[in-house]
Order: structure tokens, then C-alpha cells, then sequence
């Protein structure tokens, strides 16, 4: 990367080259204010510049533009660190003032395909082909960026820094003269949106509103950085999957439903939509793996936690930037959240629940989860509520299909009442929680949500005769049943029944056998490339009028979000074909970038003037229930379910500033990091702290393996074997150590091998015992039951 920079006649960069290459149009990158009546910029003719160079410094002064209402002096400084240029930008502004826009700087490339987007510092991104128009216009509140180009892999990364107590916000546009524009604005004061809420404009150069700067200085950095994007982006070595279609697929559909700060969600910044009844977005920062996704998920919850949730606990449905899609009365103009208009959405209640659990389980803090306690609780318990039969099924707003109202994600359809999809998730939201609870060290609450978990599972279950959800003559489970005992949606809806098996609320091996093996043969009977939401029609009268003829829109039509349910649902069936499913979501990105809301059930074309980031779900599911990634709160973890086909299977995994390698084949699983790794032929959790190495079998609580190292040298653990039995584990690395095994029986007398030596150790009270041994070379470790 080099830059050059043109003060000759007025003050630009010229050329910034990537690679020889310059991606700059003739304008190149300055600076600039915009009042209501002018503008002025860097690009002017100017007088008096100043050029001091010092070795690997140049700084360039008296960069003065303006009137005599406003005048602006700036200073330039460019430093080389490393591989790095910063760009250090000091404005002096004569007096206060009222401006319309800014450049701070503008980067302006030669046009739309220089990049294919940028990959925004809070975890989102801009996806350069859908700026369609020219002046179509998306801003966010964040400063940071790297575009990417990926067929050369050329990636330029800017990082963006303010001075403590400024804010920087960006806009990326299609100017009208085709170019692609970048612009950043600094201020004392967060910028406001000029058009009611809205992130994404069309067909507008100004998306934030007019703004007061000072009379003074303000300043801010840039670190401009070439980036190997193949590189840096790299997926591993994936076998079997198309590892270029999974990095696009998650760095653009992955990425699109982050909104902007505090916004993470879907549809996404296109509309200016997200759904708050959408489940899978902390499954999609795990899948990522980025540090700011995983930092603005937090903080989304933070906001949804204190402006959607109502006093009583209703967590509210959605968020856009206009009304017109609300229940009369309940759009809030200042913060967007409303509920929708098809009718009380109540998976909102589960989707914070399971969202929360789930992101904690990646920032590992246990003060932000504490703040999000009494929130959780009386969500849950707002539903729990809902139960006024005392069945054990949690009940919807609406009663009966005549009332034509919707109560969960398909919101065209008139589910009422007792809504399975809605009780399935609240089964998984209550045992997240209730491990939570745990965490949190409550054990009152953690075992009140357990058992009403296994109440509902219970009734969950339970024949439509006997007021359950089970059809045993068409061997699958119904959708609702309207308050008179009517029994609605029995034509197989798949999200349905996919929920009763991925949240576990269905583990009868026949009825996953009878439902899995119905889906497959139907699928297939069709060819079609993902699962729609349902195989046959609903009734007439079960849906609004924009769902007929069957197929059309939710009455049949196929909705990849829902994708990562149907993968859970199979990997633990029958992995094959839930991994033909990943292969055709990956295949179909490759098509059409999954740019569309659904597909048609009959053309298996995109439909839909909306985008839906959770079509990505199937590839999050790919990580988490094929590679097996489960990051718990206090450690790392993988589950996994390969097959043959994926063996050799290869990646990195950051985690909470820790960088994994993983290692995965059939019955063999490796992980390491730079202070310790672990190989084991089964499911397992591990962490380090300080000289402890934490090793949890099946990576749960219930047992534990902790190696405590004389010294802070790496640990090189090896588990041969972890059942009922007996433990054999071995270590390669020399050291001191002592080595603690927890859960076990108390009392109980084992027998212990170290290199085949054998002695025979009683269990102390505790449930634990302690082995000391000092290990110069390989060493070997065996625990058994005495005879």
C-alpha cells in the first residue's frame, strides 16, 4: 500500500495504490464542511501549506478553507509504523456552527467494484452492490472499515480513533458519478438520523441530520493498513465444503442484519428492519467469531433489555425506522421498537431469552449477565403466566383463527392459543436460562425453570387427543389449537417440528426417526434444494390472503432462516443429510448471494423485496452442530458430529481474545492454543488460567480434570479415554504436576496407574482425588474402578 498525496493545488491524496493499483477516482480522499448554503473542501485552491518531513513523518500545515463565517484550519500528519500509515487529522474550526454534512476524511474509490464491501468495526457491513442507486446512501455510527475485494484478496483496513470525548460516525454512498464513497464525520455530540430512524436512505447523500460543531480544535487518527483478505479472513481447510462460499456467505449475509450500533438483527439495514422474534443472532456471532459483533450483541441486548421490554416483561416484537407496520399506539418515534401488526409476535420473549444465554456462553461476563437477571426473569415469567388452563402449555394473546392475528415469526398465519413452534422455544429458553441461574449462583430460580421445563415437555409431548401437540396419524406435531379444542397445522410444518427435535423437547428416537425420514422423502420428492416452511397447505381460512394460492409466501414457500433448526434437528439423526443442506444453502450463495427474503417453493428462485440476514443460519448451524463449536462461558468448547467426508477439517477459533486451532476428524478432536492442547476421541470443553489447565469431559460441569503445572510452561494433555469406568489421559510436555479429578463418588476406592504402576486410592468426601507426579517424558495416566 502507498499513498500519495497532492498539495499543489489545494490538498488531496491522490493515489492510494494497492498492490500498483490505484482504487481512487480522479476526486481521491479530502476533507470538507457543508452548510446549508456551501461547501468547501481540502480539493480547493489553497495558500500558505506548510510540508515538514522528518524520517518516516510528514506533516502538512495551514490546510485553511472556509469564509469568513466559518474558516477551517487543518493540520495533516502521516507516520510510518511498521506495515502501517497514520493518518492524524487536527481541525480548528473560527466559530460554532450549524453543518449539514462533513468530510473527515472522504475517501473517494473509482467505482462500485473496486470492493465488493467493507466490514464494519461493530461487527456489520456494507455490501457495495446494494447501493443500486445513485446517492443510495447507508450510514452507521462507527468509524472503522476494511474493504475487501475478493477475487484479489486485496483488503485495505482502516481503524479509526477519536479524541476521548468525540464521537465518529460513517455514510458509504454510490455517488452520481458512480463512484463508491466513503465518509467519515467526527463531532462532540452522537449524529441523529435525518429521516425518522432510518440507517439506509435511497437515493440521498445526507442520511444523518444537520449538527452544531464548536469554536475549537477536534481531532482524530487513522491507521491504514493493507490486508491479505484471503489471509486474515481465512475459513481453514474445510473438506467436503466449499470454504470460499462459507467466508463470502458470513462476511456479507452473515454480517447484513447488524443495523447499526446496537442494532444487531434481521431483515436488516437495507429496510431498516430487525425482528426481536428471531433466535439465532448470538448463534450467528459465534459462527463469526468476531470480537465486535460479539461486543455490539452485547450491547443490542443492552438496548432491547431497557427501550423493548414493557414494565409487565412483554418484550416488544420489532424495530424499524418508520411506523406503519405497528398495532396502533405501540411504534415509539425515539427508540423504533413497537409490536407488529399481524398480531403479538410472542417468540420475542424467547428469542431475548435464548439470545441472552447464548451470548453469554461468548463475552464470558458474568456482571453484564447479573444486569440482564431481573429481565430475563420477568420475561419468562410473562409468559409462564400465559398458562391459565394449568396444562403446562404457555398460551398466545389470540384465541382463534377468527380473530386473524398472528403470535409468532410466520406472521401471516393465524396461530393461536397453544402454539407449539412458541412452547418449543420457550423449552430451550427455560433450560438456558435455568443454567444461568446457576452461574449466577441461584439455584431457587435455576431448579423453579427446570422443573417448569419438564412440565411442558411433558404436556409438549402428550397425543392431540389428550391435549398435547403429537398427531400419531400423521406422525408429526401440530402448530396450534384454537381455545375451543380445534387442532390447526397439521400439513408438516417444518419449523415446527424441527423446534421439537434441535430444542430437544422431542427425544423419542421413533418420532425423530418417523418425522426426519417424512421431511427427507418429501424433500426429495420435490428436489428441493432447502426445507420450505411447510409441505402441504394450510387451510383457507388458517392464513391472511397475501399466503393463497399454496405455495405462495408462508403458506409454502422455502425459508432458509429457519435453516440452522432443520441442520440441529439432522446432525444427531443422520449427519449426511444435513450436510447435503449446508452443501445446497453454499451452492445456491454462489447463484444469487442469498439476496432475497425466501424462495419459490415452485422455481427455487428469490422472491421477496426484503433481504434476510438469518439465511446464513444454516452455515452458523455448520459450526455449531457439525464442527461441534460451543464456547462456554469459562472456557472453550466443541461438541462435534464429522463424518468422513469433512476428516482434515482444519480452522482457527477467537474466542474472548484467545486464538484456538482446531484440529477435527471422525473420533478425533485437537485443541490448542499458545499455553496448552488437548486431543480426545470424544466431545470436550478446556481452559488455562494461569498454570491450571481445566479439561471438561463431554464439556459439562459434572466432572472435571484439572492439571496444575509447577511452572507456566505450555500443557500438552492427551484423553485416551473418559467413561463410567475408567479415565486414561497422558501428558507430553515435562513439568510438575498435580492432577485433580472432581465429581467422582466419595468414598469409593480406585484404582490408580501411572506407566503401568498401580495403587489403589480411596475418594475423599468431596468427590474428588488428587494424583502428584513428576513427568520428564511421556507419562501416562489410568483411573478405574478397584476390583
Amino acid at each position: 500500500m502507498s499513498i500519495t498525496i497532492d498539495y499543489s493545488a489545494g490538498c488531496i491524496i491522490k493515489k492510494l495504490n494497492i498492490k500498483g493499483k490505484n482504487v481512487l477516482s480522479s476526486k481521491g480522499i479530502y476533507t470538507g464542511i457543508q452548510t446549508k448554503t456551501e461547501t468547501f473542501n481540502s480539493a480547493g485552491r489553497l495558500s500558505n501549506i506548510k510540508i515538514t518531513e522528518n524520517p518516516k513523518r510528514v506533516t502538512i500545515s495551514g490546510i485553511t478553507y472556509g469564509n469568513s463565517a466559518l474558516s477551517i484550519n487543518e493540520t495533516w500528519d502521516f507516520k510510518l509504523t511498521g506495515d502501517k500509515v497514520i493518518w492524524s487529522i487536527e481541525r480548528e474550526y473560527n466559530n460554532d456552527a450549524v453543518l449539514v454534512d462533513m468530510a473527515f476524511p472522504k475517501w473517494n474509490f473509482l467505482n462500485l467494484a473496486v470492493w465488493k464491501g467493507g466490514i464494519i468495526d461493530n461487527g456489520g457491513m456494507v455490501w457495495c452492490k446494494y447501493l443500486k442507486q445513485k446517492d443510495d446512501t447507508y450510514g452507521v455510527h462507527t468509524g472503522g472499515v476494511t474493504f475487501w475485494n475478493a477475487n484479489s484478496g486485496n483488503a485495505l483496513r482502516i481503524k479509526a480513533k477519536p479524541s476521548p470525548g468525540n464521537f465518529i460516525a460513517s455514510k458509504y454512498s454510490h455517488s452520481k458519478d458512480n463512484e463508491f464513497t466513503s465518509t467519515q464525520l467526527v463531532t462532540d455530540t452522537l449524529l441523529q438520523q435525518r429521516y425518522n430512524l432510518s440507517r439506509f436512505v435511497a437515493e440521498q447523500a445526507n442520511v444523518f441530520a444537520p449538527f452544531k460543531v464548536k469554536k475549537g480544535k477536534i481531532k482524530t487518527e487513522y491507521e491504514l493498513q493493507y490486508v491479505d483478505y484471503f489471509t486474515e479472513y481465512s475459513r481453514g481447510k474445510l473438506p467436503g465444503i466449499d470454504v470460499e462460499a462459507v467466508r463470502e456467505l458470513m462476511n456479507t449475509t452473515g454480517r447484513y442484519g447488524v443495523v447499526d450500533n446496537n442494532i444487531i438483527g434481521a431483515n436488516g439495514w437495507l429496510t431498516n428492519w430487525k425482528c426481536l422474534h428471531e433466535a439465532f443472532f448470538a448463534q450467528i456471532g459465534m459462527a463469526l467469531g468476531d470480537e465486535n459483533y460479539t461486543k455490539n450483541m452485547s450491547s443490542t441486548l443492552d438496548q432491547e433489555r431497557d427501550q423493548a421490554m414493557l414494565a409487565d416483561g412483554r418484550v416488544l416484537s420489532r424495530w424499524h425506522n418508520v411506523p406503519g407496520d405497528e398495532i396502533p399506539g405501540t411504534y415509539n418515534p425515539k427508540t423504533g421498537y413497537y409490536e407488529a401488526m399481524w398480531g403479538y409476535t410472542i417468540d420475542s420473549q424467547t428469542g431475548y431469552i435464548i439470545n441472552a444465554s447464548e451470548q453469554f456462553d461468548l463475552n464470558g461476563d458474568v456482571k453484564w449477565l447479573r444486569a440482564h437477571q431481573v429481565a430475563c426473569e420477568k420475561a419468562l415469567d410473562w409468559l409462564i403466566k400465559h398458562d391459565t388452563n394449568h396444562n403446562g402449555i404457555f398460551e398466545m394473546m389470540n384465541n382463534n383463527i377468527a380473530e386473524k392475528k398472528a403470535s409468532d415469526w410466520l406472521d401471516i398465519v393465524w396461530a393461536s392459543y397453544e402454539n407449539s413452534f412458541v412452547n418449543a422455544q420457550m423449552y430451550e429458553a427455560l433450560n438456558l436460562w435455568a443454567n444461568c441461574e446457576k452461574v449466577l449462583g441461584n439455584r431457587q430460580k435455576e431448579s423453579y425453570y427446570t422443573e417448569v421445563a419438564v412440565r411442558l415437555k411433558t404436556a409438549f409431548n402428550k397425543s392431540v387427543d389428550k391435549g398435547g401437540f403429537w398427531l400419531p396419524a400423521k406422525k408429526q406435531y401440530v402448530y396450534w389449537r384454537d381455545n375451543d379444542g380445534s387442532v390447526h397445522g397439521d400439513n408438516l410444518v417444518t419449523p415446527v417440528n424441527f423446534a421439537a427435535i434441535a430444542f430437544g423437547i422431542c427425544d423419542d428416537p421413533e418420532r425423530i426417526s418417523q418425522i426426519l425420514d417424512q421431511v427427507e422423502q418429501r424433500a426429495k420428492s420435490e428436489n428441493l434444494f432447502h426445507w420450505p416452511l411447510c409441505f402441504d397447505s394450510f387451510k383457507r381460512e388458517e392464513v391472511s390472503d397475501g399466503n393463497w394460492p399454496f405455495p405462495k409466501y408462508e403458506n409454502g414457500d422455502i425459508f432458509p432462516s429457519w435453516g440452522y433448526l432443520g441442520i440441529r434437528a439432522y446432525a444427531n439423526y443422520d449427519k449426511t443429510i444435513a450436510i447435503k443442506y449446508i452443501n445446497n444453502l453454499l451452492r445456491q450463495y454462489k447463484k444469487d448471494g442469498l439476496s432475497s427474503q425466501r424462495y419459490s417453493r415452485i422455481t427455487q428462485t428469490g422472491l421477496g423485496d426484503d433481504i434476510l440476514a438469518g439465511i446464513c443460519t444454516s452455515i452458523t448451524a455448520l459450526y455449531r452442530d457439525i464442527y461441534g463449536i460451543r464456547p462456554k462461558w469459562d472456557r472453550m468448547g466443541i461438541e462435534p458430529n464429522m463424518t468422513a467426508d469433512l476428516n482434515g477439517t482444519q480452522f482457527n477459533y477467537k474466542l474472548r481474545n484467545t486464538v484456538y486451532q482446531l484440529r477435527l476428524s471422525v473420533n478425533d478432536y485437537f485443541m490448542s492454543s499458545t499455553s496448552f492442547s488437548v486431543k480426545c476421541k470424544n466431545s470436550f470443553g478446556a481452559s488455562k488460567n494461569g498454570n491450571k489447565l481445566t479439561f471438561y469431559p463431554e464439556n459439562k460441569e459434572s466432572m472435571t480434570l484439572e492439571v496444575d503445572a509447577a511452572s507456566q510452561h505450555r500443557i500438552d494433555l492427551a484423553v485416551s479415554n473418559w467413561d463410567t469406568t475408567a479415565f486414561s489421559w497422558s501428558v507430553s510436555s515435562p513439568d510438575f504436576y498435580q492432577f485433580t479429578i472432581k465429581g467422582l463418588q466419595p468414598g469409593c476406592y480406585l484404582h490408580i496407574g501411572i506407566n503401568n504402576q498401580f495403587k489403589n486410592v480411596k475418594v475423599k468426601t468431596d468427590g474428588s482425588i488428587t494424583i502428584k507426579k513428576l513427568c520428564n517424558t511421556l507419562t501416562k495416566f489410568v483411573v478405574r474402578k478397584a476390583v
